[in-house]
């Protein structure tokens, strides 16, 4: 019993010294520094080695100006502990009252620490960085790889010169620090990336292009190829990139996966010159049956793309004669899938179609497969309006691959039959929960959708402009261009001026776009900036009309404008970003 009312003592204090400190957040995040002041002091009297509860005693007694006692309990900190970080904060303490010299004198104490115990650095840089004081925090570790040369700071030291503007001394850190460490190349990367697509990005990707050039130059390490690679597929300059694959791969012929990655991004971003150019040196190149059907998949895929039906019989005999080259297997999966789909989607038999895709799940094929195998037969079977049963492989999908991409796919997929068959409420419930997707593009699409059915029930609650729009998507999911055509613009004339009229016009501009009709695609966004500038698909519109203009009609100065709009009137567009690089490169903001 003794033992037990110990415990609940104790439990009870803890619980107490919790709230007290909760109660002391609570009173600092309001602003209220006098009662939060009270509350920190009775916190650092029972835990005095707690520095949080040290910082925020001051801070707090600072705010209010108390500078004196500030000094007090800093200094009294400082003899009991003779941590050299509190001395930067006693500098700081003197510069609130704009006793710079003595401010500048305790600064430098808390450096000379560093010279004599140089693992003093991690507590003294971090104190001067969040008092943004980053030239003392530069220094600060400049001393300490000066006291041993063993330690190395370059990645802080990156950020820091970055945060200072010095863009030079911050590349040249960053790329020194890259090549000492490799695994620490994605991490800077990652913060080269930042300045790359912030303001200044120019300036910085000019002296970023011009460091890594001479790098490559002077140094015949292929890192710096891979590297100069990286930075061109950032800029989107992807033939440019597959100059420095090449010289990587010539001088050391190991592996085309870097290079195969790269064709990818140029099918994604629809550059798909550059990208039949890598494909056709990765087949030339490789003997390796993977790498092989791999790029064999991507030019069909990117064929079958732009074919016309009069292409469809020559598409047909080269996916044959590629089966048969490299015969029925899990190997040829990739090929396999393309040839149903072009069965059921372009020659519209789907019967033949799922032959190939029953003849495919006989395989011996991993998990990944099995999926994919199922996604294309799902795929057929919605095709067919068989929705039901595609539902029943999309489920099979998400069960046996939990939380992967894989099975927010397909989930996607799932809640698209939902609204295809009319089903909105469920559908709904489905692309809310997507719209939280890990993948970007699953996210972005579940929004889409979201957002197409919430807005058209509120305004229609019949639903019966909705369900004609479906009608519509539905046929063009099964490449029935002419009639969804029909059907959008059959839904202009029914509901002109509903809320269902802007999204109608964006459909019929892709549609067009998709078929090369841009004078008719833009006349459709026109419409939607005429009429509905105040609406959700304005940034859409304008971002889209921009990009005709720009890269498929080669009228760069009508472009401009459309780009600045989305610049200076939808900064929360997803288009923002590319919207505001195309822009500067048209203005000619940066070396092409």
């Amino acid at each position: 019993m003794k033992n037990i009312f110990i415990y609940i003592v104790l439990l009870s204090s803890v619980f107490v010294f919790s709230q007290n400190e909760q109660l002391a957040q609570y009173y600092y995040d309001k602003g209220d520094f006098e009662k939060a002041k009270i509350s920190y002091q009775e916190l650092l009297e029972s835990v005095p080695q707690n520095m949080q509860y040290f910082l925020r005693t001051v801070d707090c007694l600072q705010q209010l100006q108390e500078f004196g006692i500030a000094e007090k309990t800093i200094t009294e900190q400082l003899n009991k502990y003779k941590q050299a970080s509190v001395l930067v904060e006693l500098g700081y303490n003197f510069q609130l009252q704009k006793n710079e010299s003595k401010a500048k004198e305790y600064y430098q104490q808390a450096i000379d620490r560093i010279s004599i115990n140089a693992y003093e650095v991690y507590g003294v840089a971090a104190s001067f960085e969040k008092k943004v004081l980053l030239d003392y925090a530069l220094k600060s570790y400049e001393t300490a790889e000066l006291k041993m040369p063993n330690l190395n700071f370059n990645y802080q030291k990156g950020l820091l010169y970055g945060q200072l503007g010095n863009m030079e001394k911050m590349i040249t850190t960053f790329l020194d620090e890259a090549y000492l460490n490799p695994p620490n190349s994605v991490l800077i990367q990652n913060q080269m990336s930042r300045f790359m697509t912030g303001e200044g990005d120019a300036a910085f990707s000019d002296l970023l292009k011009k460091a890594l050039i001479l790098r490559v130059q002077k140094n015949q390490d292929v890192f710096w190829n891979h590297y100069l690679s990286w930075f061109y597929v950032q800029q989107r300059e992807f033939a440019k990139a597959f100059v420095q694959e090449k010289a990587v791969y010539k001088r050391n012929p190991v592996s085309l996966s870097n290079i195969v990655n790269l064709a990818q991004s140029c099918i994604e971003e629809d550059e798909n010159e550059t990208a039949k150019e890598i494909l056709d040196f990765v087949i030339e190149n490789t003997k390796d049956l993977e790498l092989l059907i791999q790029a064999n998949s991507y030019l069909m895929q990117m064929k079958i793309d732009k074919a016309t039906p009069k292409e469809y019989p020559l598409i047909q005999t080269a996916l044959e004669d590629l089966l048969k080259q490299y015969e029925i297997g899990p190997f040829s999966l990739s090929l396999q899938l393309i040839q149903a789909h072009f069965m059921a989607f372009n020659l519209k038999k789907p019967e033949e179609a799922r032959l190939i895709i029953k003849k495919a799940l006989d395989l011996q094929l991993n998990e990944y497969q099995k999926a994919q195998v199922k996604m294309e037969l799902a795929d057929i079977l919605l095709f067919e309006e068989k929705f039901n049963q595609a539902l029943l492989y999309y489920s099979q999908i998400e069960l046996d691959l939990k939380n992967d991409a894989v099975a927010h796919e397909a989930s996607l997929k799932a809640a698209k039959t939902s609204y295809f068959k009319g089903d909105f409420d469920w559908a709904l419930k489905q692309f809310k929960e997507l719209k939280s997707a890990s993948t970007q593009l699953i996210a972005n699409d579940a929004l889409e959708y979201f957002l197409l059915i919430n807005d058209n029930t509120v305004a229609d609650s019949t639903q019966t402009a909705l369900k004609e729009f479906a009608k519509g998507d539905y046929l063009l999911y099964q490449s029935r261009n002419e009639e969804a055509i029909a059907q959008f613009q059959a839904i202009l004339k029914k509901y002109k001026g509903a809320e269902i009229e802007a999204v109608t016009l964006l459909r019929l501009g892709k549609i067009f776009e998709k078929l090369g009709d841009f004078p008719l695609a833009l006349s459709q966004y026109q419409e939607i900036m005429d009429k509905h500038k105040d609406g959700i698909y304005i940034d859409e519109a304008l971002y889209f009309s921009a990009e005709i203009y720009n890269k498929k009609m080669m009228e760069p100065e009508n472009a401009k404008p459309l780009y600045e709009k989305i610049l200076f009137n939808h900064q929360d567009s997803i288009y923002f970003v590319e919207a505001r690089k195309n822009f500067r490169t048209l203005r000619g903001d940066k070396n092409l």
